[in-house]
């Protein structure tokens, strides 16, 4: 199934070679992004696209048992077949070799390479080795999240993130994928988004395992950043030459007036979005200020943790996608007040690239040993559709070019920013969204699995074409 011609005989970017776009993407000749050593991706996620959730040894993750419960996933959807990707990696590397693409960041499926009891599982294994080889053969710089939410089930029925243990079977599993996979790895990222798996999955119910309870959600998170903490010197004695870090995702929060109380709301909003993660991380303490807005939810710490959650790191990972303004809700807290009269996609989430610009330039100035950046997910969804062999994606191509503008802003006001990934190679499972949302700059077809790469992919490989033809 992997070198089944029918499912990509719409794949390749044809138009680019003829020359025959018009082409509203390209930045400015000033811009950063000309340097060739801005490397520009895209990006996955295992439990996405694989499919294939009972072949070769692979456990059930959450995600499984989550989105099989009646009502947690629109029209009812699972990742038991995604894009069908663990059949058709070989025809999809190659697709993304043909765009020009010179980074692929993907996660690996932690139920598919570890049993129960922590024993490899060579199937599995054996599946990314060929993955990274490849891509290797390729010359695509690789970016490895050993995490990106799918917890192996067993785990979750002894309490999951809730429990400190997991932290520790974390570190286990860093310990065999960086020994199995050392040299095939050129940037390992412990967590993908850990406010999502504590926040989404613990506080608020609407992600896997879908629990509800503020206290959760603290305690989850602390774990989650512990095992990172814990993995860090792992995977550096394991793959010293390779890159560490995490990735977190960031909210922009504006206020609706200029009034003290809604100010406030706006800060509280980016405390709970990005300074409870980034401060344990390069402060090595919780901001208090998440405690006013969550009173009475602080984790159990233990003596050594936040030394541990707070080592070194060789890049932080971003992940951007909106803005959220906010009101003051009256009390201690803030709530959302949505905007009129703005550009919003398919998710409903407002376009402004200027809070990407507005939310680096910020981390630079609160953090001195902020690492290097690189954008490691920036796109959006919308409600694309093949016509006559084409996905026109009219609205992604704005997004990703305003967005990049962003990028360089932030660049040229003194951010070490190093690449970006476009999220994401190809339409996917999005999560609570199922196959609705589709963000790919590569259009699946679900039914037949066929790929149709999409106008912004297509424009984003004649701009690397034409980077790469630069003296």
């Amino acid at each position: 199934m992997a070198n089944d011609a029918s499912a990509v005989s719409d794949a390749r970017p044809s138009a680019v070679s003829n020359g025959a776009l018009a082409d509203p993407f390209s930045p400015p000749a000033d811009s950063s992004l000309w340097r060739k050593n801005f490397l520009l991706g895209a990006a996955t996620a295992s439990y996405q696209i694989e499919g294939a959730v009972n072949e070769d040894g692979r456990l059930p993750s959450i995600w499984d048992t989550f989105s099989a419960k009646p009502g947690k996933v629109l029209a009812g959807d699972t990742g038991a077949v995604a894009c069908d990707h663990y059949h058709r990696w070989e025809a999809d590397i190659e697709l993304l070799a043909s765009l020009g693409l010179e980074g692929y960041r993907l996660s690996i499926a932690w139920p598919r390479v570890m049993d129960a009891a922590g024993l490899p599982n060579r199937k599995g294994l054996d599946f990314y080795k060929r993955l990274l080889n490849r891509l290797k053969e390729k010359g695509i710089t690789t970016s490895v999240t050993l995490y990106h939410w799918d917890l192996p089930q067993h785990l979750e029925d002894r309490g999951g993130w809730l429990n400190r243990d997991t932290a520790y079977r974390f570190a286990d599993y860093a310990d065999l994928m960086s020994r199995e996979l050392a040299g095939t790895v050129d940037a390992w990222a412990t967590l993908n988004e850990p406010w999502c798996s504590a926040y989404l999955g613990y506080g608020n119910g609407h992600h896997a395992p879908g629990l509800a309870d503020g206290r959760f959600a603290t305690q989850a998170m602390h774990h989650l950043l512990l095992a990172h903490g814990l993995a860090i010197p792992v995977l550096r004695a394991n793959d010293p030459a390779s890159q560490k870090g995490i990735v977190a995702n960031i909210g922009r929060g504006t206020a609706n007036s200029d009034s003290a109380a809604d100010q406030r709301a706006a800060h509280l909003f980016e405390v709970q979005h990005n300074a409870w993660i980034l401060d344990p991380l390069l402060k090595g303490a919780y901001p208090q200020d998440l405690f006013e807005l969550w009173p009475g939810t602080e984790p159990l710490v233990l003596d050594g943790d936040m030394q541990t959650i707070s080592a070194p790191l060789d890049f932080l990972g971003i992940n951007y996608y909106f803005r959220t303004n906010v009101a003051s809700d009256g009390a201690h807290g803030f709530r959302d007040v949505p905007l009129e009269g703005v550009e919003r996609t398919q998710m409903g989430w407002e376009v402004h690239p200027d809070g990407l610009r507005d939310l680096l330039i910020g981390f630079n100035r609160t953090y001195r040993n902020l690492p290097p950046i690189y954008i490691t997910e920036n796109g959006m969804a919308s409600d694309d559709k093949v016509i006559d062999g084409h996905v026109d994606d009219t609205q992604r191509i704005s997004f990703l070019k305003r967005h990049l503008a962003a990028v360089d802003q932030a660049i040229k006001a003194g951010v070490d920013i190093r690449g970006y990934f476009l999220w994401s190679l190809m339409d996917n499972f999005e999560w609570a969204f199922g196959y609705e949302r589709r963000f790919g700059v590569v259009h699946v077809d679900y039914s037949t699995q066929k790929r149709t790469v999409k106008r912004s992919a297509e424009l984003v490989a004649k701009f690397l074409k034409e980077r790469k033809a630069q003296a």
